[in-house]
């Protein structure tokens, strides 16, 4: 009779103690009750609860990695920075309490920004995304072209992928539509001057306007504030990238170029691109023949490689990619 109102105490505590933890790990502590010499005992909760955090302390000391600083590289110029990445112990663990029993622990990070941006760099070019960073971005520079680029824009929609056009402000001024159509497939649309010249070869004031003609078309055609600027042809030099700058725009250009302007096969393209994207590239094409066979090789060679393709905005912020569990 004593044991069955031992019992029946241990019970009671156990409801009063455990209000509002009907699931999770502090269901499991009351479901912990074993025998011992004819007495029911409870392990106690503070066992339990300092196991778990120090489960979730563990893994958050193994995947801490620190923020990387932008900076400038001698070859490639400027280089984005990567945001860190730490878990949130203790949000992590208050939400663990709540899981049901059996449950995987759901991780909550945070990142952590570097102390360097591209914005602290001044006037560099930019070749390439942060090597950290396993994203790769397919740039499309458009003067001429038009018949490739909608049975693109139906690839890019097939596989789940948005790319960065630049446009040339003249094509822009006739092609609205057009561009209105790549616009509404999500894809980021960006400045790449207005009549495709030499930017090196041009006055300062013809510079200007080259680009700032672009950048306001843009935005009244189109809504766009204008962020990006690839010179045609890679053409530029040092008071090309100032005057950017000082319009507010960063000029970028190309890890890899697929040189489809030469009419390469669209097999010498994909095996050229998949063989050399690596994280943080930047490929270089236009709206050609070569290119629209080449691109979704490209893209499933990229992906393969265990690459994101995200737009250049994407590949040159310092946004980490993140697992698919991270809330």
């Amino acid at each position: 009779m004593r044991l069955e109102k031992a019992a029946v105490v241990l019970a009671c505590m156990a409801v009063v103690i455990g209000i509002g933890s009907s699931a999770g790990p502090v269901k499991n502590m009351f479901q912990q009750l074993r025998t011992s010499g004819g007495m029911a005992v409870l392990k106690p909760i503070g066992d339990q609860r300092s196991e778990l955090r120090s489960i979730i302390e563990a893994k958050a000391a193994e995947i801490s990695s620190p923020p990387v600083d932008a900076r400038v590289d001698r070859v490639w110029k400027a280089i984005p920075g990567y945001n860190g990445l730490k878990v949130d112990v203790e949000a992590t663990y208050k939400g663990a309490l709540l899981l049901p029993a059996g449950s995987e622990i759901k991780y909550i990070y945070r990142q952590t920004p570097p102390a360097v941006s591209l914005d602290d760099l001044g006037a560099q070019p930019i070749y390439r995304g942060n090597p950290g960073k396993p994203m790769v971005s397919l740039m499309i520079n458009v003067a001429w072209g038009n018949e490739f680029i909608v049975p693109m824009l139906n690839i890019f929609d097939e596989e789940h992928v948005k790319a960065t056009f630049f446009l040339d402000g003249s094509w822009l001024s006739k092609n609205r539509e057009l561009a209105v159509e790549i616009q509404k497939r999500g894809h980021e649309i960006e400045n790449h001057a207005y009549s495709h010249p030499n930017m090196s070869t041009l006055s300062r004031a013809r510079a200007v306007m080259e680009i700032d003609k672009t950048k306001k078309l843009l935005k009244s055609s189109l809504g766009v504030d204008n962020r990006w600027f690839a010179p045609p042809s890679g053409d530029f030099d040092q008071e090309t990238v100032k005057i950017a700058r000082e319009l507010g725009l960063k000029t970028v250009l190309w890890t890899v170029d697929t040189v489809d302007w030469r009419n390469p096969s669209p097999e010498s393209v994909v095996a050229k691109i998949t063989s050399k994207a690596e994280p943080g590239t930047l490929v270089l094409m236009h709206p050609t023949s070569s290119s629209s066979r080449a691109l979704r090789g490209m893209i499933r060679g990229i992906k393969a490689k265990g690459l994101v393709l995200g737009t250049v905005s994407q590949t040159l912020s310092p946004e980490r990619v993140l697992p698919g569990n991270v809330e």
